[in-house]
């Protein structure tokens, strides 16, 4: 990758982050830190507002806006498997929504690129499993409960087909043993529970925040899944 390129991926990079500190732009780049730091004087003497928080990162200053970026074929195809990906494995009101973000990078590509980008669609299958799929719309009220640290109300089976109403505070959201799990401290058990989404029967949010300030981190349920796949 030339500097120029290199630029303006870290402009992009930037962009979608709050902050990034200096060694995550030197390991994504394979450069020095002292590299680095003059890159980032190069985007910010072309007019980048580029400002820097101690313990936190570089961010951009918030008001500036890039243009959409170009996509390459590469780029375009990973975005076209993982679509296809969504629709089998997440629900459908996800599924929708990475449609709809798909929809909006479509508009931004050559014309060219959208033929190749059809073929590509037409011939690309995935075979799966109607039980991976979520038949309820929970992914997205999970997702927003863990951003926003918003306690979640569910009624839950268990696997001997008993039911339950948990209060619960939910910290991550993991994929495995082909099935999504909502990770989440349980307010009934007084402990940390695995619980999987496709065993809730109903979620509500009464409204409460996290009671709970001192949560485990979700790497740390990952290093001890009860399966490796």
């Amino acid at each position: 990758m030339n500097r120029l390129d290199r630029l303006f991926a870290i402009l992009v990079l930037l962009q979608s982050k709050k902050f990034v500190t200096a060694e995550r732009i030197s390991e994504k780049f394979q450069i020095s830190v002292r590299t680095v730091y003059r890159d980032v004087k190069a985007l910010t003497a072309s007019g980048i507002p580029i400002s820097y928080e101690a313990t936190r990162g570089y961010f951009i200053v918030s008001g500036f806006f890039l243009s959409p970026v170009a996509f390459s074929m590469e780029e375009s195809s990973a975005l076209l498997l993982m679509e296809k990906m969504v629709r089998a494995l997440a629900d459908k009101a996800t599924a929708i929504q990475y449609t709809n973000a798909m929809t909006k990078i479509r508009a931004v590509m050559k014309g060219n690129q959208l033929e190749l980008l059809d073929v590509l669609d037409e011939s690309t299958q995935l075979q799966f499993q109607d039980i991976w799929q979520l038949q309820e719309n929970f992914i997205p009220k999970v997702q927003q409960a863990i951003a926003h640290k918003k306690q979640l109300e569910i009624s839950y089976k268990d696997k001997s087909e008993q039911q339950s109403v948990r209060l619960i505070e939910p910290i991550g959201l993991i994929f495995y043993a082909f099935g999504w799990h909502v990770i989440a401290w349980c307010h009934l058990r007084q402990d940390y529970r695995d619980f999987k989404l496709n065993r809730i029967l109903s979620m509500k949010e009464p409204g409460g925040g996290f009671e709970k300030t001192d949560h485990l981190p979700v790497s740390h349920f990952m290093d001890n899944l009860p399966v490796k796949y």
